[in-house]
């Protein structure tokens, strides 16, 4: 089992895997952070200053603790919000995401299709003298 093992490891694709694995966990975290910090920014400035993380539906607000001396009167409760904000952020990393991966599919189908098309070379045509062998040999043969 461990011979096994030691061969699938040793195989390209596993190696392939892994650093497209690692490629695109950092491809995901740049285009998280071209979202977040560079598109956002301007779009909720252009709305009116607004930080689109920070956007949400508050559906119950929030109390602190109250405290008489060392005793809690009563305890802190959290807000509780829908976060559509940062929603609209992870979709539009999502579209982004999925646009280049679009792009780089496109351009590895049109790879393959190029490569498909291109017809191998006709043989080149005879020489005279290989001609003449062959008319030789042919009328030997009879």
């Amino acid at each position: 089992m461990l011979k096994e093992f030691k061969e699938f490891i040793q195989r390209g694709n596993v190696l392939e895997l892994a650093v497209g694995f690692i490629m695109a966990t950092y491809f995901g975290a740049i285009v998280k952070s071209l979202v977040n910090d560079i598109i956002m920014p301007p779009v909720g400035m252009a709305i009116g200053g607004v930080d689109f993380a920070q956007l949400k539906l508050v559906l119950k607000e929030g109390t602190p603790a109250v405290m008489s001396g060392e005793d809690v009167v009563s305890p802190e409760v959290a807000e509780v919000a829908i976060m559509y904000g940062n929603f609209i952020n992870i979709v539009l990393t999502f579209l982004i995401v999925a646009f280049v991966v679009f792009l780089v599919v496109k351009m590895y189908n049109n790879y393959l299709k190029k490569k498909e098309v291109a017809p191998d070379p006709a043989p080149p045509k005879p020489t005279v003298e290989v001609e003449l062998l062959t008319e030789i040999r042919d009328a030997l043969k009879k």
